[in-house]
């Protein structure tokens, strides 16, 4: 049984239903902390449907990466994200410690070199720092970027180009900015991000005053949704989350989620009975969500179509809430980390759905795990009409 209430919470806080809740990319990658990113095409969708929907909605993200305002890099578990550019050098700092060690522990099985890492950095600078001013460099492409490395002896087959990249970026060195031929071309991350955003400039190096602006972030955009979410989505320390969380408590709302997923502000019940929803776990969530969405709550049961990696589907441990066990081996064929897109009614996942034909003539094709009617269908299929995918 999925908590159909609990979802239509967690819709309405992402602004995937009512009024937009979000000025612009920048302002909705900020509130995030960090967008799923590692499916590019679908990161700049979730942006824009969570921006207006538009085919301007997306090419103001477009705009948003040409700019500087949002960049990729890794931020959290080795993953690539989207985030704003004035959040990446910190939530980094914050959080990948864990990925940078493993990364660098690997380099003797890729036949790298600190001297390897340390040459890629000058020619990264010697290529891609001309190409950085925000607004207007276009930064290098990463095959121009790694012809450059092999030229200078940085060994790049056999994916060790790609390894190195992803050690500069989570080092401060590097970003994926601006869009360009399909992609976010690299640049040199001295240039392009602003300056004072690292960990002591934003924080004085206080760690757990950081993850409490990433609590704030995450529960505001993801609540209702507990601290082990948190703790499973940014991979810190649960001590360091318990330490953060009463320096934002006074910002947020909590309680528990029951069986059909309602909340209810307070204390979890003794037993945690009622709260099956939640896992019997206190939740958090922005001031006045549950009012909003007891008036908003048809708007969060209608039909919808996501990308495949959105945060709605990966921003939290379990998701069950969507769907069921079947459905979500549907979703996720063989576990393998590759997310379908999915289709959602009522707070549910009910199809999944990819698109067919040539450019300017792709259709919708839906693989349904529940019935869906015909009407449902012509419902999805005008969102599909609608979708602001891009090209890629």
């Amino acid at each position: 049984m999925t908590s159909r209430h609990l979802a239509g919470a967690r819709i309405l806080a992402h602004g995937l239903a009512g009024p937009p809740r979000f000025t612009g990319p920048a302002a909705a990658a900020r509130a995030f902390g960090a967008h799923q990113g590692q499916d590019l095409p679908g990161a700049i969708a979730s942006l824009a449907l969570r921006t207006g929907g538009d085919a301007a909605s997306l090419e103001a993200v477009l705009a948003a990466f040409d700019r500087g305002d949002i960049v990729r890099g890794y931020p959290m578990r080795g993953t690539v994200f989207v985030v704003a550019a004035d959040t990446l050098r910190w939530l980094t700092q914050l959080c990948a410690d864990g990925p940078l060690r493993a990364a660098i522990a690997r380099r003797g099985q890729l036949g790298l070199t600190e001297a390897h890492v340390d040459r890629a950095r000058e020619v990264l600078e010697d290529v891609a720092a001309p190409h950085s001013v925000p607004g207007t460099g276009r930064g290098v492409l990463r095959a121009e970027l790694l012809d450059a490395w092999a030229s200078a002896g940085v060994p790049v087959d056999q994916g060790r180009g790609y390894h190195v990249l992803g050690e500069l970026i989570s080092l401060g060195d590097a970003a994926y900015g601006p869009w360009r031929e399909g992609e976010t071309a690299v640049v040199a991350a001295r240039e392009w991000l602003p300056s004072g955003i690292d960990l002591e400039s934003a924080f004085g190096g206080d760690r757990v005053a950081a993850a409490a602006e990433l609590a704030l972030r995450y529960f505001t955009s993801h609540g209702p949704a507990g601290e082990r979410d948190l703790a499973w989505w940014s991979k810190l320390p649960l001590r360091t989350i318990r330490a953060a969380i009463p320096q934002v408590e006074d910002r947020l709302e909590s309680g528990f989620a029951d069986r059909d997923g309602h909340l209810h502000a307070g204390a979890v019940p003794a037993g945690a009975a009622e709260a099956r929803g939640s896992g019997g776990e206190r939740l958090w969530w922005r001031p006045g969500l549950a009012e909003e969405y007891a008036e908003r709550e048809r708007e969060t049961m209608r039909e919808l179509l996501l990308p495949g990696f959105d945060e709605l589907v990966l921003g939290y441990r379990d998701r069950l809430f969507l769907l069921d066990e079947e459905r979500h081996r549907a979703l996720v064929p063989g576990s393998n980390g590759v997310f379908r897109r999915a289709a959602l009614r009522r707070g549910e996942v009910v199809a999944t759905w990819t698109r067919k034909g040539a450019a300017g003539r792709r259709r919708l094709v839906l693989t349904p795990l529940r019935p869906v009617s015909d009407p449902q269908q012509r419902r999805f299929e005008r969102l599909f009409a609608a979708f602001p995918y891009t090209a890629a």
